[in-house]
């Protein structure tokens, strides 16, 4: 048994001004900006969402700009099993989550949960 839910989405823009893409998306979702600590503030600017609660961040990547989303959940490794056997393909495996492909093509990723709500919200799969 694990659980898992939708954590939030990511803004992927290939540019050199994270802090201009982050300011553009900022402004346009009327979500305050916080920059992340250590290296991690070089690729990823948070944007809080008091009024949904989802993790959403702009990200600074080096393939096209798009958006993917993010699910979150207690046991990794059992969800990307789920997902495969829903169609969903591994992409790569980066530190402590994963890259997926849906079959239709769209990536995501499965992440640790770390919402605050997670345990309230998550679905159980059996």
């Amino acid at each position: 048994m694990h659980k898992s839910k939708l954590a939030g989405f990511i803004i992927d823009c290939r540019t050199d001004d994270l802090h201009g893409a982050s300011a553009f998306w900022s402004g346009a979702l009327g979500m305050e900006r916080r920059g992340l600590d250590g290296s991690e503030g070089e690729n990823y600017v948070r944007l809080l969402d008091a009024q949904h609660g989802l993790h959403v961040e702009v990200q600074k990547v080096g393939h096209d700009s798009r958006l993917h989303l993010d699910i979150e959940t207690d046991d990794v490794e059992a969800e990307v099993r789920r997902l495969e056997g829903l169609g969903a393909k591994p992409v790569k495996q980066i530190r402590s989550w994963w890259v997926m492909e849906a079959p239709t093509g769209q990536r995501f990723c499965v992440v640790r949960a770390q919402s605050p709500d997670f345990e309230r919200l998550a679905k159980r799969w059996d």
